[in-house]
């Protein structure tokens, strides 16, 4: 069997649909993981879907990815704009990989506007809401078909 899309979400994402829904959408991150089921299951992969709030657990499974994943999908949260262990682990992982963010971190407050991670991924998707992970999902797909990695 193929190997899976891993989809890892970072802190706070638990409680999308409650969290300041005006910014993260009203989904709830169980809407967002069924969103992406179906999307990945179109395109023919099976999905890894995760959440920690814990930057030590996003990290171990980003080196789990290496050997596991067919490609990788992460949504950092608040460790986009601060963990360069995350940035660290993920440019030591070989597999294709899309940051994603539901809000547009660039419209928001000045420290959101930098992220340590999007060194290390080929390419950032934010601001498009839930659709932003389809989208990566989708960039992935034809990514992997190409044969290409980072």
């Amino acid at each position: 069997m193929a190997k899976p899309i891993y989809v890892l979400n970072g802190p706070n994402l638990n409680l999308l649909g409650a969290r300041e829904p005006e910014v993260y959408g009203r989904e709830t991150l169980d809407d967002l993981r069924a969103r992406c089921e179906r999307k990945a299951a179109a395109l023919g992969f099976s999905l890894e879907f995760r959440q920690s709030n814990h930057e030590g657990e996003l990290v171990a499974w980003i080196q789990e990815a290496r050997t596991k994943a067919a490609g990788l999908i992460v949504n950092a949260g608040a460790f986009t704009h601060t963990s360069i262990a995350m940035l660290d682990a993920l440019l030591a992982c070989p597999v294709p990989s899309v940051e994603v963010h539901l809000s547009n971190i660039f419209t928001r407050e000045p420290f959101r506007h930098h992220s340590y991670i999007s060194k290390a991924v080929r390419g950032v998707i934010c601001g498009f809401g839930a659709i932003g992970y389809e989208l990566a999902i989708e960039a992935l797909a034809a990514t992997i078909a190409a044969g290409k990695s980072k």
